[in-house]
């Protein structure tokens, strides 16, 4: 195999290691396509939200939607004004992503790594407020980034999570 750099010769050395010994499981792009469309065996993904690969645990981004597929934090009355609460939503969304992790034997002190989303950088302190209930100084590392929107417009926030559980 050719590469392009150093840098691109390292990053295949580590996910090679990685992989042959059994910390992480990757596909690339090309293998999707080949399995996609020259119908060999399907590419599925167990569960939409969650990669489990023996140590590290990928979280994609999860939103405060219920379970009955309406949104906490969200409040619409009679005369169709809505209002919207980034405190409510953001304790929703890390509640969801506990949920998910406990479903594969792991927790939120397992998370190394957070990156949040949020429409409205001015929302930045309720976040931080609710965020600070459930990590500590020494929590994962964070990102928070702002966005011009999110998949549906009663979303203010949305995050996604690495965890490392030790087996």
């Amino acid at each position: 195999m050719q590469f392009k750099n150093t840098f691109q010769q390292f990053l295949f050395t580590i996910f090679r290691y990685l992989n042959t010994n059994n910390f992480i499981t990757f596909a690339t792009k090309a293998q999707i396509w080949k399995q996609k469309f020259w119908k060999k065996k399907p590419f599925r993904v167990e569960n939409f939200h969650m990669s489990n690969e023996q140590v590290i645990s990928f979280v994609s981004g999860t939103s405060s939607r219920r379970k009955d597929n309406s949104f906490e934090g969200v409040e619409v009355d009679e005369f169709g004004t809505t209002n919207l609460d980034i405190r409510k939503q953001t304790n929703a969304v890390i509640k969801n992503i506990r949920d998910i992790l406990q479903s594969v034997g792991a927790d939120l002190e397992d998370i190394v790594d957070l990156t949040t989303f949020l429409v409205n950088m001015n929302d930045f302190k309720g976040y931080n407020e609710v965020y600070n209930h459930f990590f500590t100084y020494e929590g994962p590392t964070r990102t928070t980034v702002a966005v011009h929107q999110l998949p549906h417009p009663h979303l203010l926030i949305e995050i996604k999570v690495t965890a490392y559980k030790p087996i």
